[in-house]
């Protein structure tokens, strides 16, 4: 019996892998990888190691999620050692603990890899810190594709109310219907808000307003995912902390002066 290796391969940037994450690349047979995550990373692998790619878009699904349990099973008892490669963070919205689950029905036997998540990661690059003792003493990571429904309104007013900085994955579509929410619960329009466009790579590309106006301003500047979205006073410190200039760090990424 082999063995399964679910590792996050963080948010982009390929240097920040983890050490334990990039020997389970290194070290594996198989390894099943996502779209988002650095390519770079694959180049560790052995020379002939098998690589399939899982790739997911927004409405289309290159391999099914049942496929995907389907093949690390079947590879972990030929006895292989096989790596589910994933972008961030295999926990946080990355279907780590439905093939988590379905290896443990199996009785494969399994590893978690913990990744750097992008909620974490995007922001940071963007010079945005999600907590900070003058401005925000908590934050949620919270999925952007949230729909009217059971219970609803008291998890956005608990959102809106309750927390200081929200990160939100894959709401630039329903951007929007989150803008309305949070104001509709009683989160101030004029809470500062950020939009992150591939938070950590050469391309990343930041665009800032408020509350009230990000969702117009995302339009104006045709952002689309992958983003991240950033609600809170912390969004201010931008201006005081940027560190990456997204713009000459695209331009020496072509020139090959950035690695």
């Amino acid at each position: 019996m082999g063995k399964v290796w679910l590792v996050g391969a963080g948010p982009g940037d390929p240097e920040l892998i983890t050490v334990k994450g990039l020997r389970a690349i290194q070290e594996a047979d198989v390894i099943l990888y996502d779209r988002l995550i650095s390519e770079e990373l694959l180049d560790y692998a052995k020379t002939d190691a098998e690589l399939i790619f899982c790739g997911k878009l927004p409405n289309y699904h290159h391999l099914q999620q049942e496929t995907i349990n389907y093949f690390l099973m079947k590879h972990a008892k030929k006895g292989k050692k096989v790596t589910r490669l994933k972008g961030g963070d295999p926990f946080v919205f990355g279907r780590g603990g439905e093939e988590a689950e379905f290896l443990a029905k199996h009785n494969v036997s399994f590893e978690i890899v913990p990744g750097i998540t992008s909620g974490i990661a995007a922001p940071a690059y963007a010079g945005i810190p999600v907590t900070h003792r003058d401005y925000s003493a908590s934050f949620a990571i919270v999925t952007g594709h949230r729909r009217k429904g059971e219970n609803e309104d008291l998890k956005w007013a608990s959102l809106a109310n309750g927390i200081d900085t929200l990160a939100i994955y894959m709401g630039v579509k329903n951007l929007p219907y989150i803008q309305e929410q949070l104001i509709g619960h009683g989160k101030s329009p004029d809470t500062p808000a950020a939009l992150i466009h591939w938070g950590t790579t050469n391309e990343q590309r930041t665009v800032t307003g408020t509350l009230e106006t990000i969702a117009e301003v995302a339009a104006r500047e045709q952002m689309e995912n992958p983003s991240m979205i950033i609600i809170g006073e912390v969004v201010k410190l931008r201006e005081k902390i940027q560190w990456v200039k997204e713009w000459e760090r695209k331009e020496m990424a072509s020139a090959g002066g950035l690695q």
